[in-house]
């Protein structure tokens, strides 16, 4: 098992080409493109993918970043800036190790690159469980789309050659995806915006924004998911019996 890398909203054909190119010198081949501004397929990647073709027929295109991670249990971004969302920040080595920790114990793992001009904005890092942050000059800190991915594909594979030292398993009970703590966020969503909770108006964009980043820090089962729903409908429940006695 691998991790997927996901092209978040790449602009030029050249860069997902030599990305996927990147990606295949060091065996990945699980490939993602969230809405390609150029659309797609495209010539130009396809042009200096070189042997990597087939990374780029089979690549997953989708609208959204939420769909691209849907079916995934733990999210890393890459930025190279700082960010006022708390996160616990990797190297690409120990991010790496992770990963492979993480795929070993079953889980399925998503790494985030954002587009060229401007990296990954907030609304993708607040969906991400991890930030991995590569340690480069402060006067030069922006990475090429495609030099990042070589980065943290390399890692990936040079961590297979040293191998794992440590697995975790989880008796009776899987990690949950991302598409189910999206649906449970949205959920307190709706019953925190019927309560009122998001007030004054101004700041409730902030305030949905920190809430989903909260959401991403904390590692959910699909049982502790489920709990939370029946938690929250039984709150709803006792809440209308109140107001209708």
């Amino acid at each position: 098992m691998q991790p997927c890398f996901v092209l978040v909203q790449p602009q030029m054909g050249e860069n997902i080409g030599a990305s996927a190119r990147a990606m295949w010198n060091f065996g990945l081949d699980r490939l993602r493109l969230v809405s390609p501004r150029d659309g797609w397929p495209n010539a130009s990647a396809t042009a200096v993918a070189s042997g990597a073709g087939r990374l780029l027929d089979e690549a997953l295109v989708v609208d959204t970043t939420a769909q691209a991670i849907a079916n995934t249990t733990f999210v890393f971004a890459t930025t190279a800036r700082h960010r006022a969302l708390t996160k616990i920040v990797y190297s690409p080595e120990r991010a790496m190790l992770e990963s492979r920790k993480r795929l070993s114990a079953g889980e399925d793992i998503a790494i985030l690159f954002g587009p060229e001009r401007s990296g990954l904005d907030n609304a993708c890092i607040a969906r991400a469980n991890a930030v991995i942050s590569v340690p480069v000059n402060s006067e030069s800190p922006s990475l090429n789309l495609s030099q990042c991915v070589l980065l943290i594909a390399y890692e990936w594979y040079r961590h297979g050659i040293i191998g794992v030292d440590r697995l975790e398993t989880m008796p009776k009970s899987e990690w949950a995806t991302h598409q189910e703590v999206e649906s449970l966020a949205a959920h307190y969503e709706q019953q925190l915006t019927t309560a009122g909770f998001f007030f004054p108006p101004e700041k409730s964009n902030r305030m949905k924004q920190n809430l989903r980043n909260l959401w991403s820090r904390i590692p959910l089962t699909r049982a502790e998911t489920q709990m939370l729903h029946g938690v929250l409908r039984q709150m709803a429940r006792e809440r209308n019996k109140d107001s209708q006695a």
